[in-house]
């Protein structure tokens, strides 16, 4: 078998013969010039893995030397259906990621209608170096995606990440064909993004402390690199609530109208009032500055969680944040409270939550049994609370569909991977990082219950999905290891999920990921060493190189 994740479309042995060494030199070649950046970017990817059996680009070829050849040919085209779902590079129909990938006694050939097809042919043989053992038997392999939108959203906010480690995690996309990178760039923790017309977002604390955020020229050159691999930037700016630190920034805005009752029985940052003058300036100068600086169509609004607003608050800020993007030349996205402001064909709402989902006791008795949620200080009285204040978003799913929306699927039940590992999937070196990593209200549970979601049980029909995205927000992280714990070893089933429309074979899929933990030393990322999984060469495979 290979390796590969996710599981190609159609794999065919080609010969008994054994096929290139995997231990020997290497080189990346294209002949066709539309194709020079691209190879150069496959050869950064490949470098991890092969180090010094590399050959330099340009150099003098080895003739011994095995050779990944990138090209571009219409008829390696595989005529898969086209992807459904909404392209996040905004063109009209999804760009063609479909490839064919011959290995032969001599190299890997990657061939596809288009570069970025070429490129995911070349992750794919990025698997199959790092997983066949010595020699890569000689096969070919054909795949396209199903859904056109598959993303990650990373919590630079709460747990701010240095450029080099966002380039990090956007080559771990890549590696796993996702094609978006969302960052929630704002929240009470923290703001990320400078933003020219209002510096007090990210000018140093009162006490002269700097503030860690992304410069323009940072937020511009993280754009390239990830446009290099095929990858789109989704920026969001959450707004009205999460907003303790636009409150900082500029003092004296006032709250939105609040629901009677509500005040002072609960804390929460008051959510921003865009009825006031001087809030709907600053917010249309941030989001003026956040869509020139933004390359991709896409900007999110976020609109979730605005405990404290009233529903016409509510619903005016969603409207008023939508028209602000759309006039400033960018088309907006908000996670699924938005609909409740309205919603049409043209809209993007993103799933992620219901009541049910939640998973929350009724019962003093219930709670009793749920040590996590003790441990976090929740009372029957509290959660009761919560369940009313979320009751809406039963109906939210209906409304997106009702109104004809789009639905981007991130259902907090599998796909938020900032959920804590269940302590018995736990190896006994890594029980201390595991315990402190996760959401402290979700249950914990295995690698397993991420990989058995199947993106066709929410019952939505294929053409009003957008697509998926996994998140990991950053309430528990203090480190970029932090975050790849997390995410390792459950984003390639999610990626899995998002390529090929339905949940990989559990049995199957594990033993593909006994492969992966040596890909992921490699990059130097760590992960959990899940004792679901037999990790391939290790009875208990180390989380860091």
């Amino acid at each position: 078998m290979n390796a590969v994740i996710p599981q190609p479309r159609q794999a065919t042995r080609t010969a008994a013969t054994a096929g290139p060494r995997t231990t020997g030199a290497w080189r990346v070649h294209s002949a066709d010039t539309r194709l020079m950046d691209l190879t150069a970017t496959v050869h950064a990817l490949l470098a991890p893995h092969l180090g010094d059996r590399l050959q330099p680009l340009g150099a003098s070829p080895d003739p011994d030397a095995a050779t990944l050849t990138l090209a571009l040919d219409d008829a390696a085209a595989p005529g898969f259906p086209a992807p459904v779902g909404i392209a996040p590079t905004g063109e009209a129909e999804p760009v063609d990621e479909s490839y064919r990938l011959t290995v032969g006694p001599q190299g890997i050939a990657c061939r596809a209608a288009t570069p970025a097809g070429a490129f995911r042919a070349a992750a794919t043989a990025l698997h199959l170096l790092g997983t066949s053992g010595d020699h890569i038997p000689c096969q070919e392999l054909v795949d396209a995606p199903h859904f056109a939108w598959r993303g990650l959203l990373v919590d630079p906010a709460r747990g701010y990440l240095t450029p080099g480690e966002l380039r990090t995690l956007i080559d771990l996309a890549a590696l796993y064909k996702l094609n978006v990178l969302h960052l929630h760039l704002t929240d009470n923790e923290g703001w990320r993004l400078e933003i020219p017309g209002v510096p007090e977002l990210t000018a140093p604390a009162p006490d002269g402390t700097p503030r860690a955020f992304y410069t323009t020229g940072d937020y511009r050159e993280l754009q390239a690199y990830a446009a290099e691999r095929f990858v789109t930037l989704v920026p969001e700016i959450d707004l009205p609530g999460h907003c303790a630190t636009l409150r900082e920034a500029l003092p004296g805005l006032p709250p939105a109208p609040a629901p009677e009752g509500l005040t002072g029985r609960f804390p929460f940052v008051p959510p921003l009032d865009l009825a006031d003058p001087a809030t709907a300036k600053a917010v249309a100068t941030i989001l003026d500055d956040v869509c020139r600086l933004t390359d991709g169509p896409f900007v999110h609004i976020g609109g979730d969680e605005a405990v404290g607003a009233t529903e016409g608050s509510f619903v005016r800020s969603i409207r008023e944040l939508r028209s602000l993007v759309r006039g400033f030349g960018k088309r907006p996205l908000g996670w699924q409270e938005s609909s409740r402001a309205g919603i049409g064909p043209e809209d993007i709402a993103q799933f992620w939550v219901d009541v049910p989902m939640m998973d929350l006791p009724d019962t003093a008795e219930e709670l009793a049994a749920r040590p996590e949620l003790l441990a976090a200080g929740q009372t029957v009285e509290f959660i009761a609370a919560l369940k009313a204040f979320f009751a809406p978003t039963d109906r939210d799913l209906a409304r997106i569909l009702d109104g004809g929306g789009r639905v981007l699927l991130s259902p907090q039940s599998h796909l938020y991977l900032d959920r804590a590992y269940a302590p018995q999937v736990v190896p006994t070196g890594q029980a201390s990082t595991a315990a402190r990593l996760g959401f402290p209200t979700y249950r914990p549970l295995g690698v397993e219950h991420a990989a058995r979601w199947d993106p066709a049980s929410h019952g939505i029909p294929d053409d009003r999905v957008a697509g998926v995205e996994a998140t990991v927000f950053a309430e528990s992280v203090t480190s970029l290891d932090d975050v790849t714990t997390l995410l390792l070893p459950r984003l390639p089933s999610v990626a899995a999920a998002a390529w090929t429309g339905r949940a990989p074979d559990w049995d199957d899929h594990r033993t593909r990921l006994a492969h992966h933990g040596r890909l992921w030393e490699q990059r130097g990322l760590a992960y959990l060493a899940s004792t679901e999984i037999a990790w391939a060469g290790a009875t208990d495979a180390p989380s860091t190189p």
